[in-house]
């Protein structure tokens, strides 16, 4: 990973049945920025994509992410456009996860943040935990 240091830091997710995957990304994040801005999909986003909502409800996923130092500012999100949340928050870095690079959605971003001398920072995955595996494990009774 770079380690160009950054001012403004950015990253956002669901953050559902919060697991060391997303603790990793914020972490990584937060190492390459002074200040680290992290949205919180809104329940009715998430629903909007996923076609269910989070298990844990928005306003209590945002007091999580907002008790992790490190993070300076927690915002709940509406939308998933990168380039409408850099006009509200006006960050030089956006950081994602690497299991999104190459999709054509980021493609697209990368495209349209560059063009605003915004980078576009891949963390790598934290392989074998997700939210979905989870909910798996639990609904099979099998243990984590």
């Amino acid at each position: 990973m770079d380690a160009k240091r950054y001012k403004i830091g950015y990253t956002d997710g669901v953050y559902d049945l919060f697991h060391i995957g997303h603790l990793n990304m914020i972490q990584t994040a937060k190492a390459h920025c002074e200040y680290l801005i992290v949205g919180v999909h809104g329940d009715d986003v998430v629903e909007s994509y996923k076609h269910h909502k989070p298990i844990i409800e928005e306003n209590d996923r945002k007091r999580i992410i907002e008790s992790i130092k490190g993070v300076d500012r927690v915002e709940i999100n509406r939308f998933r456009d990168k380039l409408k949340l850099w006009e509200m928050y006006h960050f030089d870095v956006i950081f994602i996860g690497d299991d999104w690079k190459g999709t054509e959605r980021w493609k697209h971003f990368e495209k349209v943040l560059a063009e605003i001398n915004v980078d576009v920072v891949y963390v790598p995955y934290t392989k074998g935990i997700s939210t979905t595996e989870i909910c798996e494990k639990i609904m099979n009774g099998s243990g984590l």
